[in-house]
């Protein structure tokens, strides 16, 4: 699996309402140790990021997740960012992932960044 591969299957499961299938995504790409943090949460393992996801989409009922840039990636980190369109196409929340992966491609760690960036103030 291509990590571009592995990030898109990442990206579907968040769309996936069943549970059983979204953890069938995530069972190639996400370990038992595979963290995920957020401003909202903190998972560990598949089981709690398929717990958070149900939960964002119990929220957000029909809205996807939609990756909208090429992976940038050096050593064993990529970024990349996405956003959350919403049942009627708007826009919920733009972000950016930050991923460390293993050789095999799985996922070590996800820090998602919710929001754009804020301008640092000039310095004198």
């Amino acid at each position: 699996m291509t990590l571009d591969d592995c990030i898109d299957l990442y990206c579907a499961a968040w769309n996936e309402p069943q549970a059983a299938r979204r953890q069938d995504m995530l069972t190639p790409i996400w370990t038992d140790a595979t963290q995920y943090t957020d401003p909202t949460v903190h998972a560990v393992g598949r089981q709690a990021l398929s717990n958070h996801i149900e939960g964002v989409l119990a929220r957000l009922p029909g809205s996807v997740v939609v990756r909208t840039t090429a992976l940038d990636v050096h050593h064993d980190v990529l970024r990349f960012d996405w956003k959350r369109v919403l049942a009627d196409g708007s826009v919920r929340v733009e972000g950016i992932d930050i991923v460390e992966f293993a050789d095999d491609h799985t996922l070590r760690r996800v820090i998602g960044f919710f929001g754009p960036t804020t301008p640092s103030e000039p310095k004198p």
